[in-house]
């Protein structure tokens, strides 16, 4: 349930909306609360609507599930907004909406596209599962052991090849966006989104020698529970369980000896809208989303790139620099601590 801060804030939102830009439509994902002005969008509906614009109100959590709602294409352009808290995918507090819409509709928006990946669940014959195909995740695929008592034995390979044979906890297969949740805290090296890249990380490996790897985006891994392995995996997929793929008694999604997962990188990334759009407009050489600006929608096609300004910079402050100053107080000794209260904002 909602709680009345933000039902306030979208009410808020969408009153804006409607006054100042009249000609824009506002759809809601099918719920039992859907908010007054706003019209019901099926994600599973053929004639659904095509969006232009992604907006979220919320935490890190709502962009990850607004990502799964466009899990076979592409994904419109996300303007995401916090409600009192800071992620790493929240560049615009909600007192901010009404400059952050000004930006997108009037042409000036930067936007940083974060790599997904898309992940195949394989039988333990090779053949694809019946569920389960086309999961496209921002974070990462994790393979984990759950409640079991028992390690994990896992057989990873890469373009084919067989690396190695993973004892442990489990695995963690992360996008760079994904490289400061989980895999961070598994120990796992921070990586910038803005690059291409697949990051596998252990979780509590038996051997010391098990170090993360990155790989680079045009790699395939597929990640094999092996038959000898004492336990199935359980899978979590943008902390989503995996339902669909094989279930455990507790309905959550496993895999079972010889099956397997092969991730790659999605061609269709999220395209996020920059903190720094509304910063420093007059530093924006080249509109990002002219096609909202034109009032002709959205036409991008995000695995071609058509639409879109490859490699545009957001404005003079690099958001994700900020956001591990801020955030994760990178290298903050004692006494950097103290004064970060005062040097930043």
């Amino acid at each position: 349930m909602r709680t009345q801060p933000v039902i306030l804030a979208i009410d808020a939102f969408l009153e804006h909306v409607h006054s100042t830009y009249p000609g824009v439509r506002v759809f809601h994902e099918d719920r039992a609360d859907i908010p007054h002005g706003a019209e019901v969008w099926q994600t599973a509906s053929p004639t659904r609507p095509p969006i232009d614009l992604v907006v979220t109100l919320g935490g890190d959590g709502t962009i990850l599930h607004a990502s799964s709602l466009f899990s076979s294409g592409a994904v419109p352009p996300v303007l995401s907004f916090s409600l009192g808290t800071l992620g790493f995918l929240l560049p615009f507090h909600i007192d901010d909406f009404a400059r952050a819409l000004a930006s997108v509709f009037s042409g000036k928006a930067t936007i940083l596209n974060r790599m997904r990946l898309a992940c195949t669940f394989y039988n333990a014959h090779g053949g694809k599962k019946a569920q389960g195909n086309d999961w496209q995740v921002m974070n990462e695929v994790a393979l984990h052991r759950g409640s079991s008592a028992h390690l994990n034995t896992i057989d990873i390979f890469v373009d084919g090849q067989h690396l190695t044979e993973a004892v442990s906890d489990g695995l963690i297969l992360s996008t760079p966006t994904g490289s400061t949740a989980y895999s961070l805290s598994a120990g796992g090296p921070i990586v910038h989104p803005s690059l291409s890249a697949l990051v596998l990380t252990p979780i509590c490996p038996r051997s010391l020698s098990f170090r993360p790897l990155v790989f680079p985006s045009g790699s395939t891994v597929r990640l094999r529970v092996s038959e000898r392995s004492r336990a199935s995996a359980g899978v979590s997929m943008d902390g989503r369980t995996g339902v669909g793929i094989s279930m455990d008694g507790d309905g959550n999604g496993v895999l079972g000896p010889g099956e397997s997962v092969v991730v790659q990188a999605s061609p269709f990334p999220v395209p996020c809208v920059n903190r720094s759009s509304i910063v420093d407009e007059d530093n924006v050489s080249e509109p990002m989303l002219d096609g909202l600006a034109s009032g002709e929608g959205w036409k991008g096609d995000l695995g071609s790139g058509d639409g879109f300004t490859e490699g545009a910079r957001p404005g003079k402050e690099d958001d994700w620099v900020r956001d591990i100053n801020n955030l994760l107080q990178y290298n903050a000794t004692f006494r950097s601590k103290a004064l970060l209260r005062h040097s930043r904002t």
